[in-house]
């Protein structure tokens, strides 16, 4: 014992950072990262947007949707499983399970790394081919070496987040959004202006003749959509190194500091498991996780693939009415190159599915910090504890995503025109966005959700309705994506007919499992009238602005924003939708919740 405690202790003073965070404080942190995250991603989106056009999203996105699937296929689950061991070995006081854990996931997340890069990069040769759209592959290749960076990084998060420390996800995170931002988009504008000085100059793209779409001579908008496809690269490239930098934190971070178990703690703790013994159970556990994780995935290569395909088949057979729908918003160079536009459509549907993200990504931090909060009730046996942990989860994330959700549709116009510009074409981002707002939602409270029956145990479960839901997307977006007068607005119809299954679903399951039923009143009711009263707050703040001052739409925008946040608030003190319980787990909890119940603001 003495001779394993010298070999795995680097100290036995536990830090303040290693200290147990609450489910919502570590939600918090989480949260935090991930605003930060997206404010870095909308920083080097929308000027990205600006530099490769909507056609040049498209390819980025067919990259993005190509490589998720693949990523999940390669960690398959291996982070969540870590978590809830760890979590459970925790609870148990199994502190030399928990070094043995960390040790088992290396080698798995090693092999599994680099097999998922190198089908990325054979395979996406194939895969465009399949989708018509070729130009794509160049960002596909600088992609996939970020699958080998993003699986080192599984090992060290999920560790963490079991240990209830989630400041090394957090700001691992954050470093890697910041290489994206700085390299990626460098790398996008410096190929666009060097290659279009080379056009100018010489009248050729990195050596080669430019294609005229006019039949007669090249112009700048051929050399720019000739440099497009190659500053997607440059900018997904980013993507692949800012996974690199959140490695190398994360490796030094573990040297410097290990994971705060004492040497007392580990000297009371039982002879661990075998290596191989964890590395079975952790394989066992992470299975079914990451097939859901792969399902979850697939949707948005399900998007990628269909309707690209349908799109097409529009344009090849009956094209008029989609053309009537988005007349004016169309760029001439695509109406005249029609093989062109299932792609720029794309562009348009990725932008949408950027601004609809912002919403699941927060309720993700809910849910990673939620499956060790709910793994520890379940192990511990306190009924009590476990519906305290699902309400708690349960209605945090609906006083997100419920208002996030209905604001984005109400003012999907205005906040499209807001990030992207006034372009043409963003009147198309909103049509869509009107969708996935409602569409979000669903999507936010079904994470969580996952958690949850991750952590009672039944990991088969959400696998199983995602697979259903699945199904229905891909029915609902084949059938409804084909119509000319719907076109992609189909496939926000089947991702919010998914996710509407799914949640439902979830929340009947965990029910079951549990044998608890939560308080629907405060968890969903009241966030939901507070919600209603936000939006319509949102919508009349914009219309009546919007009619009175129309030359200041953005900054009405942003009041309106501001307005019903304010409003959203004021209507969760009024209807007392916050729970006493959930303001105790913040940070200095206790001083906030005795100024609320003084004013009888609280449940």
């Amino acid at each position: 014992m003495k001779k394993y405690a010298a070999k795995h202790m680097k100290s036995g003073k536990r830090r303040d950072g290693m200290k147990k965070q609450s489910f919502l404080h570590g939600a918090l942190i989480l949260t935090l990262s991930i605003l930060i995250v997206k404010v870095v991603g909308m920083l080097f989106k929308v000027p990205l947007n600006w530099i490769i056009t909507e056609e040049g999203m498209g390819y980025f996105g067919t990259a993005y949707n190509f490589y998720s699937p693949i990523f999940s296929l390669a960690t398959a689950g291996f982070p969540i499983a870590i978590s809830k061991m760890v979590s459970e070995s925790f609870t148990r006081g199994d502190y030399r399970d928990i070094r043995q854990i960390h040790k088992a996931s290396i080698p798995i997340f090693l092999i599994t790394g680099i097999a998922g890069t190198l089908i990325m990069f054979l395979g996406s040769g194939i895969y465009v081919g399949i989708i018509s759209n070729p130009l794509s592959r160049y960002s596909m290749l600088a992609l996939s070496p970020a699958i080998l960076f993003s699986c080192l990084s599984s090992i060290y998060r999920g560790y963490y987040e079991g240990l209830r420390n989630m400041y090394p996800t957090a700001i691992s995170e954050v470093l890697e959004a910041l290489g994206k931002l700085f390299l990626g988009l460098s790398g996008a504008y410096l190929i666009m202006k060097f290659g279009m000085n080379e056009f100018l100059s010489k009248g050729t793209v990195f050596g080669f003749e430019v294609f005229a779409s006019n039949g007669v001579s090249a112009t700048q908008a051929d050399a720019s959509a000739a440099l497009i496809p190659y500053a997607a690269a440059a900018a997904i490239l980013g993507v692949t190194i800012g996974s690199a930098i959140s490695v190398l934190y994360l490796y030094i971070y573990h040297k410097r500091h290990g994971d705060g178990i004492s040497l007392e703690e580990l000297y009371a703790s039982p002879e661990p498991k075998s290596v191989r013994s964890i590395a079975k159970t952790l394989i066992k556990t992470a299975i079914p996780i990451g097939i859901g994780a792969i399902a979850t995935n697939v949707a948005s290569l399900i998007d990628t693939t269909f309707l690209q395909m349908r799109i097409k088949n529009i344009v090849d057979s009956n094209p008029e009415p989609m053309f009537a729908m988005y007349e004016g918003l169309i760029p001439e160079r695509n109406l005249s190159l029609p093989d062109t536009v299932p792609n720029f459509l794309y562009g348009c549907y990725t932008n949408a599915i950027t601004l609809y993200m912002l919403i699941p990504s927060i309720t993700q931090a809910f849910g990673i910090s939620a499956l060790p909060s709910m793994t520890s009730a379940w192990t511990s046996g306190d009924r009590t504890e476990i519906k305290k942990s699902m309400e708690a989860v349960l209605r945090i994330s609906a006083l997100f995503s419920i208002p996030a959700g209905l604001g984005m549709s109400v003012l999907a116009m205005p906040i499209s025109k807001l990030i992207y510009g006034s372009r043409d074409a963003v009147e198309i981002t909103a049509y869509v966005l009107i969708i996935m707002g409602v569409a979000a939602i669903f999507a936010s409270i079904n994470t969580p959700l996952n958690s949850m029956l991750q952590a009672v145990g039944r990991v088969d479960i959400p696998v199983k309705i995602i697979c259903v839901g699945l199904l229905i997307k891909i029915l609902a977006t084949y059938v409804v994506a084909g119509i000319p007068q719907i076109n992609i607005l189909g496939a926000g119809c089947g991702t919010l007919l998914c996710y509407l299954f799914a949640a439902v679903a979830s929340v009947v399951c965990l029910c079951r499992i549990t044998k608890i039923v939560p308080n629907f009143k405060s968890v969903f009711l009241k966030p939901f009238i507070a919600a209603a009263i936000c939006a319509a707050a949102a919508f009349g703040v914009y219309q009546l602005g919007a009619a009175v001052l129309p030359r200041f739409a953005k900054y009405l925008t942003l009041a309106a924003i501001l307005v019903a946040c304010l409003v959203y608030i004021a209507a969760l003190l009024l209807l007392k939708a916050i729970s006493k319980d959930d303001v105790l787990m913040l940070p200095k909890g206790e001083k906030i919740a005795k100024v609320l119940e003084k004013h009888n603001f609280i449940m």
